[in-house]
């Protein structure tokens, strides 16, 4: 008796382990591929640089202080007269400070913080990019597996029919040729499924490229899909107000605006404050302070064409902005109508499932009382079997075609979905950085912080 509550309690142990602890559901694939993209993490690096362009701006605003050294060594030797050697040197602090330009630096600050703005919904449109990777990845790779299942099954089947026409070959009901018939097939079927499983390979490298690793035990049914939009109109009309590619636009024309306002300030009078102090050798102290007003007047029409020029890429990102909201409309349309296709599939593949049934299983009783020959019952269980791969197909197309029309629509997000993963703020890093500290880390340290104060005091930002 101890002996057999051993051999129960080592066959459990073996269950549990072989199974697995957790299978991934969608939401565990998604918050995979967010949390370890390569690609998402090049684009936030990618943002920190252009949040580093506000800072560039302001720090624009503030007076710039530089040390000069300089020592020289003169030897003069002419005839008659001794070679004499004079040595000479100074130290300086120069202070470069402007005081009027026309506002050009406030107009090229609040362009940064435009194209920072900007550069955030390119970062979320990305995200969605992401995230439909890996649900594409998730929803072939079910699909791959369930393929293979059915073809299993087929091989099953057919091998059932090969046993039975040699069955009948010995009582001398069916020729040789059935059999011959029912071999090809199972060859032909054990080739297709040898097929299946490549596919489930591939799906699975696909799959470990999009999230980052491989998935953990058998993928989980996928949830119920998110809701969309009565019709497609208004899916479209809502895909122009909420996309990011339209947001990300828009801070793109401000942004261009900006710089065409602030090309020509560049045209207006500049004052600027000049001081230096220093020592030279020998001992000779100095301090100098001087302002310096400029007007441009020629500049052989340089300024006039960059402000030409800044003025027609404003207009080009405008018209650009336009093509966009028409991609988005034919991009929201085209997934629509895509949904559209597969669920009518899914009704159609259905419907051709259970008459492929009725018709298999009536052609195998038939041909059990000799009504029907092998290669018929052959054919009527291939018929089956595309019928089935066809329902599969149907039923993962509207599946991803959700998430497709979601999309094109913008709002394939982490926030729209619900996923429970800490979303990248980008606002911390920009918050660190865009009044532009002296520490080249993203935390000043106490010296740093202490010349930034300085500085400010100086700037007007």
């Amino acid at each position: 008796m101890r002996g057999a509550w051993r051999g129960i309690a080592a066959t459990a142990v073996a269950i549990v382990m072989a199974a697995p602890i957790h299978a991934d559901t969608l939401s565990d694939v998604l918050i995979a591929a967010y949390r370890s993209s390569p690609l998402l993490e090049q684009q936030r690096y990618l943002l920190r640089a252009t949040d580093e362009d506000v800072a560039i701006a302001v720090s624009a605003l503030r007076p710039a202080v530089n040390f000069q050294a300089n020592y020289s060594k003169t030897t003069a030797e002419t005839p008659f007269i001794p070679r004499t050697t004079s040595t000479g040197g100074s130290l300086a602090l120069v202070l470069d400070y402007t005081l009027v330009d026309g506002g050009q630096r406030y107009l090229r600050i609040g362009a940064a913080k435009e194209s920072v703005l900007g550069a955030r919904f390119g970062l979320v449109q990305f995200e969605q990019n992401v995230l439909l990777d890996a649900i594409t990845a998730y929803f072939d790779l079910r699909l791959a597996v369930r393929i293979v299942d059915v073809r299993e099954n087929n091989v099953r089947l057919i091998r059932e029919q090969l046993r039975a026409a040699e069955d009948r070959f010995e009582v001398g009901e069916v020729t040789r040729t059935d059999v011959a018939i029912a071999q090809s097939r199972l060859s032909s079927s054990q080739s297709a499924l040898a097929a299946a499983r490549g596919q489930v390979d591939i799906a699975l490298e696909v799959f470990r490229l999009t999230v980052g690793r491989l998935p953990v035990g058998n993928l989980q049914d996928p949830p119920a899909s998110p809701q969309l939009p009565a019709t497609v109109g208004s899916a479209q009309q809502l895909a122009l107000q909420v996309h990011p590619l339209i947001s990300a636009g828009q801070h793109e024309i401000a942004a261009l605006t900006l710089l065409a306002d602030a090309r020509a300030a560049d045209r207006l009078p500049s004052v600027n404050l000049q001081g230096s102090a220093g020592r030279t050798r020998p001992e000779n102290d100095s301090l100098r302070v001087e302002l310096q007003g400029r007007v441009p007047l020629y500049t052989g029409g340089r300024l006039p064409a960059l402000q030409r020029q800044a003025i027609a890429r404003a207009q080009g990102a405008r018209a650009d902005l336009g093509q966009t909201s028409r991609a988005i409309v034919d991009g929201v349309g085209r997934a629509w109508a895509g949904l559209e296709v597969a669920r009518a599939q899914i009704s159609a593949t259905r419907e051709g499932v259970r008459a492929s049934q009725l018709a298999f299983e009536g052609f195998r009783e038939e041909a059990q009382l000799g009504a029907r020959t092998t290669l018929d019952v052959l054919d009527a269980e291939q018929d089956l079997l595309d019928a089935r791969t066809d329902q599969l197909q149907a039923e993962s197309d509207a599946q991803l075609a959700i998430y497709n029309v979601l999309a094109a629509m913008g709002l394939l997000t982490t926030e729209h979905l619900g996923l429970s993963v800490e979303r990248y703020d980008p606002s911390v890093y920009y918050n660190v950085v865009s009044n532009a500290p002296q520490a080249t880390g993203t935390r000043p340290s106490s010296q740093g912080g202490r010349l930034d104060s300085v500085m400010r005091r100086f700037g007007r930002n």
